[in-house]
């Protein structure tokens, strides 16, 4: 493009000014086309950028709903095996609370941890958790004990269905009808305290309490009792 000086349009004519105008106008024009055509290069650039930043957006706020979803799934799951872990150990667990703790971050032990996510924790604790140790079998020592339970139930039968008997006796009335019946049962129950007995000292040594154990301990009172019993009826006097 042609530069024109105050002093070219000294020296030149009327038309070789026009002409230059004239080349000046068309410069211009192409000028601006080419402005025009950059700009709307620009602003259909801009307008895909801004289409390409709005599907990031999106799927940005879709990530952090299905962050939040997941969250709220640790969180209902994490505080079911919190219930779980209290509901199955008892006071010890209740001193941390019962609810779920604050969540910490778990320490990383090695590069075979790092790229744990937290259902892997979760489903750890899960198989802790549900863990049930092997029942310990009954030893010889225990099946000692529930015997001596049988006879202790037996023998405290026996004296509680004396005692009914002389309180009935000596009442007289209703009572003095109504008390063999009660001695009776009186004797039967004290058999029975003995099995509950021998359940609550196998649950504490974490030993199955089996129908053979429960046998045992039932039919050893009952059988001492009725020995006892009929003892002491042959030795009353007729």
């Amino acid at each position: 493009m042609s530069e024109l000086q105050p002093a070219d349009f000294e020296r030149a004519d009327y038309r070789t000014v026009l002409r230059r105008l004239t080349s000046l106008d068309e410069k211009a024009t192409g000028l601006r086309t080419e402005a025009r055509r950059w700009y709307a290069d620009r602003v259909a650039a801009a307008d895909v950028a801004v289409q390409e930043a709005a599907g990031r957006l999106e799927s940005a706020q879709r990530s952090v709903r299905a962050a939040q979803r997941g969250l709220e799934e640790v969180d209902a799951r994490a505080a079911g095996l919190w219930s779980d872990f209290v509901h199955r150990v008892g006071p010890a667990a209740e001193r941390f609370g019962r609810t779920l703790p604050p969540a910490s971050i778990p320490r990383q032990r090695g590069d075979e941890n790092a790229d744990r996510d937290a259902a892997d924790y979760l489903n750890e604790v899960e198989n802790r958790v549900r863990y049930t140790p092997p029942a310990r079998p009954i030893t010889l020592g225990t099946k000692i004990l529930f015997g001596m339970l049988g006879l202790a139930g037996g023998l405290l039968g026996v004296i509680g269905n004396l005692m009914v008997r002389r309180t009935g006796a000596a009442a007289g009335g209703d009572w003095q009808q109504a008390a063999p019946v009660v001695a009776l049962l009186v004797m039967l129950l004290f058999p029975v305290l003995a099995v509950v007995t021998a359940k609550l000292i196998a649950d504490r040594r974490d030993a199955p309490l089996d129908t053979s154990a429960v046998v045992t301990v039932l039919a050893t009172g009952l059988v001492t009792a009725g020995l006892l019993f009929t003892a002491v009826l042959v030795a009353q006097p007729t």
